[in-house]
Order: C-alpha cells, then structure tokens, then sequence
C-alpha cells in the first residue's frame, strides 16, 4: 500500500520539522541567532492517467486525469534574518546592530566570518576581539592608558586616554552585508561563511545606505518569538500523530486483506 510509503515520509518530514523548532526555542537568549524555518515540498506523482490523454476516438481528453502523490519531502531550511529585541548591557564594547549589516571577523584559519554578535573584549594585546579571541576588523587597538570608550552610530570607536585633554579616533568597524544573507553558511559560535549563494559581500560603514546604524552598551537578542514557535511545534506534533495513524490505518487494512478467506 502506498499509504505506508506515504505515512512514512510525512512522520520523517515532521521530525525534521520538530528539530528545526527546537533548536530555534534552544537559541532563544542566544545573542544574534535568527530563527530558522523548514519549507516542505511535495513529492513525484504517480501517473496512472495522464490529465489532457486520450479518453475517446472521438478525440475527447482527460479534463484532470488520475494522479496519486506519494508523500512529502524537505525543501529547504530557511533563515529569517529578522530584527531582533535590542536589549542594554551598559558595558562599553557590547554592540547591537540596528538593521542591515554583520560585524567582519579574522578566523584563524584565514577566512573572514560574519556575526551580528557585538560580544567584544580586549584581548592581551589591547585588541578588540570576539568572546573566542578572534580580531574584529579592521582590527583596532585600544592604548593601555584609556580611560573611557564611546562608539558613535557610525561604528568610530572614540578613546578618552590618561593624560590627553583631546580624545582619539582609534579606528572604525568595517560591516559587510550581502544580497542573500539566508545563503550564508553558519559554522557555529554565531559565525557566518560567504557562500556562492550569499554572493560577495558588500562593506562599508554603519549607517551608510544600506548598513544600519550601532548601538554602544547593547546587544541584539534573537529574533525567535517564543509563543510562535510553541505553537508550531504543537502543530507538527498533531501533523507527526496524523501522519503515524495513516501508517497504522494502513496495517490494520492490510491485517484484513490477509485474514480474507
């Protein structure tokens, strides 16, 4: 019976989709995180008549046909790179990003990561780094002696230094967007790839065209809408039932076809 087949496959596209909604609640106070959706699409049909085929000599044709479909499969994953909740740190190197834009990032490996994490510290060296270490383009360092450090909208990093009446500009964050952020390649640690996809990135300031504008002492939260996603998984937990009692309806007719005397 195709109805098992079918059954099947809506229980494992229903699983999938039980995964997706749970790491979204799992990430929900991770810094950054855009919640993800699944997109399902419908499987190879089964031509048993063919829709505008012969029905006649007269040359009359089939107006639907008899089509039987044969289940479900995944589509794709989507990321929905929605704002998410601006909530205040008061701590100085924390930054949120207020629209468009990502935060560029020297991995070690030599490739350039993307984040919409604005976590920063000072490493040993007075640099400007991510919780893991890494160098926050264009890779400024703060003097030892500062004293106070105000980052403005546009992502100038403004030092007060020990000594010096005037303040100094030691540099300005380089942010990068693309025209497709969901084709990004997530690595984990809230880091993001280029991908063929994504496209190149475009760089450029904070606040220039399509770049959003930076926030000092805040931190973008996750985009993921708690009630929403509880909702969703109450849902594909009815879909999963559904999809099992088609498998179990399907066995007990298949029990009465072979008690059949």
């Amino acid at each position: 019976m195709r109805s098992l087949d079918i059954g099947a496959t809506g229980m494992m596209a229903q699983q999938l989709n039980v995964d997706v909604i749970s790491n979204n609640i799992a990430n929900m106070t991770t810094t950054g995180f855009k919640r993800q959706r699944a997109a399902f699409q419908d499987l190879i049909y089964q031509n048993l008549k063919r829709p505008g085929s012969t029905s006649s000599d007269s040359g009359t044709t089939l107006p639907s046909g008899l089509q039987v479909g044969l289940g479900v499969k995944t589509g794709a994953v989507y990321r929905e790179h929605g704002q998410g909740t601006v909530q205040m740190t008061e701590n100085e190197l924390d930054v949120a990003i207020l629209g468009r834009g990502f935060f560029q990032v020297d991995m070690p490996n030599g490739d350039t990561a993307y984040t919409r994490d604005g976590t920063f510290q000072i490493n040993e060296n007075g640099e400007i780094v991510t919780v893991q270490g890494y160098t926050v383009v264009p890779g400024i360092t703060v003097p030892a002696n500062t004293t106070g450090i105000d980052i403005n909208a546009q992502g100038e990093i403004i030092a007060t230094i020990q000594g010096q009446t005037a303040v100094s500009n030691l540099g300005q964050f380089q942010m990068a967007d693309f025209v497709n952020p969901v084709g990004l390649d997530a690595i984990g640690d809230n880091f993001y790839l280029e991908t063929d996809a994504s496209g190149a990135p475009v760089t450029g300031t904070a606040g220039d065209e399509q770049f959003g504008r930076l926030e000092q002492g805040a931190l973008e939260q996750s985009n993921v809408d708690v009630v929403s996603e509880i909702t969703k998984l109450i849902t594909a937990q009815r879909a999963y039932e559904m999809n099992s009692n088609v498998i179990s309806t399907s066995d007990e007719m298949l029990q009465t076809v072979s008690q059949l005397r």
